[in-house]
C-alpha cells in the first residue's frame, strides 16, 4: 500500500510540474486620444493600423476594421511573452509577425494564423466617445 501511494505521489508530482502560467502580463491600460490626433490619421479609414508606445507590455496596435470597427491588442506577442518580443506589422497590413519566433497573428481578431504560437493576442476595450477614441482594460 505504501508503495502505491509514494508512486501515485510521485506520478502527481511529476505530471503537475510545468509553467505556471504562459499568458501576455496583465498590465493597466488607460489611452485616450482626440481622433483627430496626427498619430491616429491611419486609422481614417478601415484597414488603418497605428503603434503606440509606453502602454501595456510591449505598447499597444490599434486597428480599424473593414466594418469601421476599433480594436487594439498588446504587441507583446503571445508565443514566450516573457521575451517581450513586440509584433511589427506584414506588408500586407492585415497581420502581424513576431520578428522573436515568426509566429503570424491576424489584425481583424488578434488569432494567430502562423505556428508556433497558439493563443491570441491580448486584445483592449475600444471606445469611442465625442471624437476621444479611448483604449483600456
Amino acid at each position: 500500500m505504501r508503495k502505491l501511494l509514494a508512486i501515485m505521489l510521485i506520478g502527481l508530482c511529476c505530471f503537475s510540474c510545468g509553467k505556471a502560467t504562459d499568458n501576455i502580463p496583465s498590465v493597466p491600460v488607460n489611452f485616450s486620444a482626440p481622433i483627430n490626433d496626427p498619430r491616429l490619421a491611419p486609422l481614417t479609414s478601415g484597414g488603418g493600423v497605428v503603434f503606440i508606445n509606453g502602454y501595456g507590455v510591449a505598447g499597444l496596435i490599434i486597428y480599424r476594421t473593414g466594418s469601421g470597427q476599433y480594436v487594439a491588442y498588446d504587441r507583446c506577442s503571445s508565443y514566450q511573452p516573457e521575451k517581450k518580443c513586440a509584433v511589427t506589422l506584414d506588408a500586407s497590413g492585415f497581420s502581424v509577425t513576431d520578428p522573436c519566433s515568426g509566429s503570424k497573428f491576424s489584425l481583424a481578431d488578434g488569432t494567430p494564423v502562423k505556428a508556433p504560437a497558439t493563443k491570441s493576442l491580448r486584445a483592449y476595450s475600444v471606445s469611442v466617445y465625442n471624437f476621444q477614441i479611448f483604449v483600456s482594460n
